[in-house]
């Protein structure tokens, strides 16, 4: 299975989420801003990036786990991904595309806003550290859901 987290710009949430599933971010207590800023990903792509699938990694299941930011329209970015995906010969259902935006808080988007779009890093950083340390448990939650949906998917193929 490919687990593919996305958000808006998949600088933040999205990123956190595959943190959060491959063990990189521990999932009882809220992370520091520097263990933030030294997930992958986080607060750097550019919206020139929406779309761009980028692989974070394995799980323990084996599972393959992605993040990709998809702007402001989703349904055609995760279109475009899952019919690519069947072109290549693959089985769509082997594909579980997990929003993250559910979890985002109003200072992520702030935070973001001024980080990513308006380039004001120094101002938008901080911000959108401290809000997703306030979003931190519900993506552990989606976390949680995600891989329970991965199991049940997986003993339904057996």
């Amino acid at each position: 299975m490919k687990v593919v987290y996305t958000c808006y710009g998949g600088a933040h949430s999205s990123p956190v989420a595959a943190a959060i599933h491959l063990g990189w971010l521990s999932s009882d207590r809220v992370p520091e801003v520097r263990e933030l800023l030294d997930v992958p990903r986080f607060d750097r792509p550019r919206s020139r990036d929406h779309g761009l699938l980028e692989h974070m990694g394995q799980d323990e299941a084996g599972h393959d786990v992605y993040v990709m930011g998809r702007g402001p329209r989703p349904e055609p970015v995760e279109q475009a991904l899952e019919s690519g995906y069947e072109a290549a010969g693959k089985d769509p259902d082997e594909l579980l595309i997990v929003s993250t935006l559910r979890c985002v808080n109003g200072l992520m988007r702030v935070g973001g806003f001024f980080s990513r779009y308006l380039g004001w890093v120094r101002v938008g950083r901080p911000i959108v550290a401290w809000g997703t340390q306030r979003a931190f448990f519900s993506l552990v939650q989606l976390v949680f859901e995600t891989k329970e949906r991965l199991r049940a998917m997986e003993t339904e193929r057996k």
